[in-house]
């Protein structure tokens, strides 16, 4: 049994690892390349594409203003020429999207690319690469290039083979470094238009050393920053999360009267041997915690690892979660009560009479949980929604076991303290009253939760000033319920209609009116950075009268950037975006129009923006050594900016940003697509207070 146990957790922290290390790199749209002879003068060439769920390659032929359409590029033509365009087969999707005010064309789960030539010499020799774009709902990768080699025979009679386009000199780069030294030495010879923006401070070029220290690979510092500030901290989160929920279900009219008769019935029954009845009483507070616990590793194993972390964007989960927290707050409000079979509590219970020692405690603990699901079960089934969509593998079972804990220690230390019981509040109307507060924040936290899939599909039926008006509805309701002015029928019952609310209940209820004055000034596009990790992001404001802030990157070359950031003795952020990039936009619209994101960018960093998709030719070409052993050329500034991501970062899709000191090194964990507001502000903050505490290394 503790081999398998063992074995278990093993299992289950290789996959934390290794989702965690995959985390950065993605590649989610596999081609294979083949040629086909289709007549003695005519050859296809044919690329044929798997895409990942919830990913989709762009079609051909898209606006220049648009995202990455695909297209085929020749490098060497002997003895063919191309005819026609490149065509795209299989299932194509339309949708107009209003970002890029144009109808987008794209492919999902597969793709096949086709460009003909026609042979016109006894061989032929044809070499290029089909570059294609492909995104998700949170990233896109930069321009992808499938490489292709072909020659062969043509007709008997055709004339002598002439090379119809010339190869390009390719240089050879074998490391990052040595790249980085000759990409930086081809850069004064790059269009202005893609050089830095200008600047009032004067930069000292750098030297080829400091070029190549810039360059140097920093992934597994960027990892230890994210494992460290992300994984960590939001596992104490996800435990507190849990121990809260535990700590409100005591409370609750399920739980509270039952722990006075459960304590009295462990001491009783060890009446003259006290340490038994704490030690029952102890073991009756694990078996809680074992319980609950299982429940939260049973959630991770049905799920597994990967749809966890896909749980927190799935519209379908999103829309059931949200059903499901209405009917949980219903339940609170007294509408109906959720209860399980009378025939699994009475099953349990007689099991637990007739058995004895250690077993007949955990079926007593098993009973508590049957007896108390009605006040329980919305709880929890809060929080299992909260944690399977919180991207942490481990999130449900850790916030399981925080609210066992909270839920089993009364029991232990009533049972070690005996005389506390009588100082303990009696059960009463007030228990209701938990009841009910809770129903409106489940109810609140549903419509979280539908907003996600609104998003997701575009229905727009819940934009940020719809959702602040609920939300606006929902406090002040809650705020009028704790002062007195609200009352539901679950207070009639309790005999609390008459009764003046207890002081603490009407402070609270000052709060919740006052929060709901706080996000008033919202319906007009105010930020309200209280609520921003909730709400829809700005951009889905109809109604706007709040000037956007604008930011805008100093510059758009990173070793200029980086020299200037230098100079000027700021910290540098490191844009990775694309021309193309849906994500990037939505980021820059929703979370770098907010003012606080907007003042630090502007006044406390020097924002350099990289394009991956930048066309601008190289003058030569440059080949590379891949970090998988690959060789790969690079042929315009944005494969540059592509190259250094991933051989520098290890990183491949964007939106990507990484807050840099002036050597190059990460000052924290690295940001992708999110459009929460407030955890954006905390990734410039952390990488600002780390900067300052390294020192500034401007002369």
């Amino acid at each position: 049994m503790r081999r398998n146990m063992k074995s278990t957790l093993l299992m289950l922290m290789l996959t934390v690892f290794t989702v965690a290390a995959q985390a950065q790199m993605q590649d989610p749209v596999h081609f294979t390349v083949s040629q086909k002879q289709v007549s003695p003068s005519e050859v296809d060439v044919i690329f044929t594409g798997k895409i990942d769920a919830g990913w989709h390659v762009y079609s051909t032929g898209l606006p220049a203003d648009g995202p990455i359409s695909a297209t085929m590029n020749t490098d060497l033509v002997e003895g063919a020429k191309a005819e026609g365009k490149l065509k795209a087969q299989g299932k194509e999707i339309s949708s107009f999207d209003k970002l890029f005010d144009m109808n987008l064309r794209y492919f999902e789960h597969a793709v096949t690319f086709v460009q003909r030539f026609k042979i016109t010499g006894k061989t032929y020799h044809i070499k290029g690469f089909l570059e294609f774009g492909a995104c998700n709902d949170q990233n896109c990768l930069p321009p992808t290039q499938v490489e292709f080699d072909y020659q062969g025979e043509g007709p008997k009679d055709a004339p002598e083979a002439a090379q119809d386009e010339k190869k390009n000199e390719v240089a050879d780069a074998e490391d990052p470094a040595a790249a980085a030294a000759l990409l930086a030495a081809k850069a004064d010879s790059l269009k202005a238009g893609n050089d830095s923006v200008s600047t009032a401070v004067a930069v000292a070029p750098l030297d080829s050393a400091e070029v190549n220290s810039l360059w140097k690979p920093v992934v597994n510092e960027l990892q230890a920053f994210n494992g460290e500030s992300n994984q960590n901290r939001s596992w104490l989160y996800i435990f507190l999360m849990g121990f809260l929920g535990g700590l409100v279900a005591l409370f609750t009219p399920c739980v509270w009267p039952i722990i006075p008769m459960t304590v009295s019935f462990f001491l009783k029954r060890a009446k003259d041997d006290k340490k038994k009845g704490i030690k029952d009483a102890i073991t009756y507070g694990i078996s809680i915690v074992v319980i609950y616990l299982a429940l939260g590793l049973a959630i991770t194993a049905i799920f597994g690892a990967s749809a966890l972390n896909a749980l927190s964007t799935n519209a379908v989960f999103n829309i059931f979660f949200c059903l499901l927290l209405v009917v949980f707050a219903l339940s609170f409000f007294g509408w109906f009560e959720l209860t399980l079979p009378s025939s699994w509590t009475n099953k349990v219970d007689s099991k637990a009479s007739s058995t004895s020692g250690i077993l007949s405690i955990f079926l007593m603990a098993f009973t508590l949980s049957l007896v108390s699901f009605s006040c329980t079960g919305p709880i929890i089934g809060f929080l299992l929604v909260e944690l399977t969509t919180s991207g942490s593998i481990m999130g449900p079972a850790i916030g399981m076991f925080g609210f066992a804990l909270a839920l089993a220690l009364p029991f232990t230390l009533f049972a070690m303290f005996p005389t506390w019981l009588k100082k303990a509040p009696k059960s009463g109307g007030w228990m209701n009253t938990i009841k009910v507060t809770l129903g409106f924040i489940e109810l609140a936290f549903a419509l979280k939760f539908f907003s996600v899939a609104d998003l997701a599909y575009g229905w727009r039926l819940l934009d940020r000033e719809v959702f602040l008006c609920l939300w606006i509805v929902i406090f002040g309701a809650l705020g009028l319920y704790l002062i007195g002015k609200l009352k539901f029928q679950s207070d009639w019952e309790g005999g609390e209609m008459d009764k003046p609310m207890p002081v603490a209940c009407i402070m609270l209820g000052l709060v919740s009116i006052a929060f709901a004055i706080y996000m008033v000034p919202g319906l007009w596009g105010a930020p309200c950075k209280a609520v921003s990790a909730f709400a829809p992001p700005m951009s889905t404001q109809d109604f706007n009268l709040y000037k956007a802030n604008e930011v805008r990157a100093k510059f758009l070359n990173y070793e200029e950037g980086m020299a200037a950031a230098k100079a000027q003795g700021k910290p540098v952020l490191v844009d990775f975006t694309g021309f193309g990039c849906v994500n990037c936009r939505k980021m820059e619209a929703a979370v770098w129009t907010d003012p606080a994101v907007a003042n630090l960018l502007n006044d406390d960093y020097v924002l350099i923006s990289l394009f991956v998709d930048d066309k601008t030719p190289l003058p030569e070409h440059i080949q590379v050594t891949e970090e998988n052993g690959q060789q790969r050329t690079l042929r315009t500034v944005g494969d540059k900016w592509s190259y250094l991501q991933r051989s520098k970062f290890g990183a491949n899709a964007q939106p990507f940003y990484v807050a840099l000191d002036n050597e190059g090194n990460p000052l924290t964990g690295s940001a992708v697509y999110d459009e929460d507001i407030a955890k954006y502000v905390d990734f410039l903050k952390a990488g600002l207070s780390n900067y300052k505490t390294v020192g500034n290394t401007a002369e």
